[in-house]
């Protein structure tokens, strides 16, 4: 019997999430923010489209064989994702991950199958505060290991593959559930994929839609600010690094959010909203505030809610 609207794995259900206007949390404020739920992707975040999206585009290319062995360094969120979609394409993958992210991503990656290599922070690191050194030794180590087993490096931070997701789909995707009504795009930039996909479609659809990146106020690097701190709450993202996937060309301006306000407003998010998501969606939802009291006041601004706040139990963001 054929069953038209079955799925034959679970990562066939990844994207095409719903998008929610957020009307309590602006209350009182001239224009709107419609925010995309990433974190009901099957591995509860944005990721899970980019792990999708680079093991196919490489199976296509004949770069990843049947049985090979995949391997990425991730914060948690991408290795859940490539988690998922090599357990049910039927490849060994390994994660390796800075322990100064939260435990809860390496028991998820494990829990899906994934083999998870905790790599050493950097003396002076704090746990839960992820520095772009912490991210170079996770970077070494990956390396190491992809030589070592002859493995398939997913590498989301140069592979095409992570922008594609996003230009091919999320883009997209905001677009029809906007009906193109929108003036603004921001996004809290980690590897970079989000911002310049989503940016290079909308932009594609409407040209005069201006594109915001947001960075910790502590590392407002690729504003070519002064750094006073580069160690931050907010996981995934700001890791003062050159990413090769994010083109400036296609970015307005800079916005700067602290790792109190990302606090803050992912704890309002709850309450308000009931949307229950960790820091670069509370940095994502601050920033959109921030422009709708300033510069972009009466707009309608698009932004993606990374991830669920289920995985961050263990920090301090809902204590």
């Amino acid at each position: 019997m054929a069953y038209t609207s079955m799925l034959s794995g679970v990562h066939q259900a990844i994207g095409n999430t719903p998008m929610v206007h957020l009307s309590r949390i602006t209350k009182g404020l001239e224009g709107n923010i419609f925010a995309k739920l990433e974190y009901l992707n099957p591995g509860f975040s944005k990721k899970d489209r980019i792990g999708l999206q680079i093991i196919e585009e490489a199976e296509q290319a004949g770069i990843l064989q049947p049985g090979q062995t995949v391997v990425e360094l991730t914060s948690g969120n991408t290795g859940t994702g490539l988690a998922i979609v090599c357990g049910v394409k039927g490849y060994q993958f390994v994660a390796v991950m800075s322990k100064g992210n939260s435990l809860e991503r390496a028991r998820m990656m494990s829990a899906l199958g994934a083999e998870v290599v905790l790599v050493d922070q950097a003396p002076g690191s704090v746990v839960g505060q992820v520095s772009g050194e912490d991210l170079a030794n996770v970077e070494k180590v990956a390396q190491q290991i992809t030589k070592k087993r002859n493995a398939f490096r997913a590498d989301q931070f140069h592979h095409v593959g992570n922008t594609h997701a996003h230009e091919y789909h999320t883009g997209e995707e905001m677009w029809l559930q906007t009906n193109g009504d929108i003036d603004v795009f921001l996004d809290f930039v980690g590897s970079g994929g989000t911002f310049a996909g989503c940016a290079k479609t909308l932009k594609k659809h409407k040209p005069d839609i201006r594109c915001y990146v947001v960075e910790p106020a502590s590392a407002p690097f690729y504003a070519n600010k002064a750094q006073t701190n580069p160690n931050h709450k907010i996981q995934g993202g700001g890791y003062s690094m050159d990413l090769p996937l994010l083109d400036k060309s296609l970015v307005t301006d800079y916005i700067h959010v602290t790792d109190e306000e990302a606090t803050a407003v992912a704890r309002e998010l709850a309450k308000k909203e009931g949307i229950f998501a960790g820091f670069s969606s509370g940095a994502n939802v601050a920033a959109a505030l921030q422009l709708l009291k300033g510069p972009e006041k009466g707009a309608n601004i698009v932004l993606t809610i990374n991830d669920s706040g289920l995985k961050y139990l263990s920090t301090d963001l809902y204590k």
